[in-house]
């Protein structure tokens, strides 16, 4: 596993964690989430020797723990901004201050988005090994 590799990638979560909070809504975020994976997914089949999957989902991994961190200490600021989603979060069936729920939902949205990276790395791993061979 290229960790250094992973820790670099993951510092695309921290600056979408600040910008989360202040800068980006929710209705432009899944924007920048697909081009920092398709760029995260590049990087990975071009740097790494396998295991293009489990970099992916680390990246994620490791993005979760910056945003949840990030938006747990800056609660009072994202809910600022996050108003429909703090108030997504209170409707939940689960009865508990927002501020836990991101602490469990954090890691749980990590590990989903990393199946996403994930797939995304082993298919550029495919589509960029092949052109790299045949160069």
């Amino acid at each position: 596993m290229n960790w250094k590799l992973i820790l670099q990638l993951s510092l695309f979560g921290l600056a979408m964690a600040i910008s989360t909070v202040y800068w980006i809504p929710s209705s432009l975020e899944p924007i920048f989430w697909i081009v920092i994976f398709i760029i995260c997914a590049y990087l990975i089949a071009t740097k790494c020797t396998g295991q293009f999957f489990l970099h992916g989902l680390f990246v994620s991994l490791v993005n979760s723990i910056w945003i949840t961190v990030i938006h747990v200490l800056l609660f009072k600021d994202y809910k600022m901004h996050h108003a429909d989603e703090v108030e997504m979060m209170r409707s939940l069936p689960v009865p508990a201050h927002p501020r836990i729920q991101m602490l469990y939902m954090g890691p749980l949205i990590g590990f989903i988005s990393g199946l996403v990276l994930g797939l995304f790395a082993f298919i550029a791993s495919k589509i960029w090994k092949n052109k790299m061979s045949h160069s």
